[in-house]
């Protein structure tokens, strides 16, 4: 913000939005011999796509999935896994290194039909 072309005056901001979508906001900054009016406008885009994986296989044969990971940061990345439901597996840790990418095996391996 500039006030009388030569000072500055820092006035952060922060912003925390739960979802996607476009938000507006407007500020009033007022003196004894100025008012100023800013309006705001961040659009926030969803940072990760929703994602279906489908298993068919006969009961006690295993099938595994391989999920690719590419790092495309500045820094080496350590995952850890958690994974919910029965019958699946996969790796506890997965590091994927600056510019690569890495394949997450995720298996499944039923005991019964289902």
């Amino acid at each position: 913000i500039f006030l009388g072309g030569i000072d500055t005056v820092e006035f952060p901001i922060k912003f925390t939005p739960k979802y996607p979508g476009c938000y507006r906001c407007q500020i009033l900054l007022r003196s004894s011999c100025d008012i100023r009016v800013y309006e705001i406008v961040c659009v926030v885009n969803a940072d990760q796509a929703d994602a279906q994986i489908e298993f068919l296989t006969p009961a006690y044969q295993a099938v595994t999935q391989e999920i690719p990971i590419s790092n495309i940061s500045s820094e080496d990345w350590r995952f850890e896994a958690y994974l919910e439901g029965q019958c699946f597996h996969g790796p506890p840790v997965i590091n994927v290194p600056v510019g690569e990418t890495v394949q997450y095996p995720l298996t499944f391996k039923p005991v019964a039909e289902s």
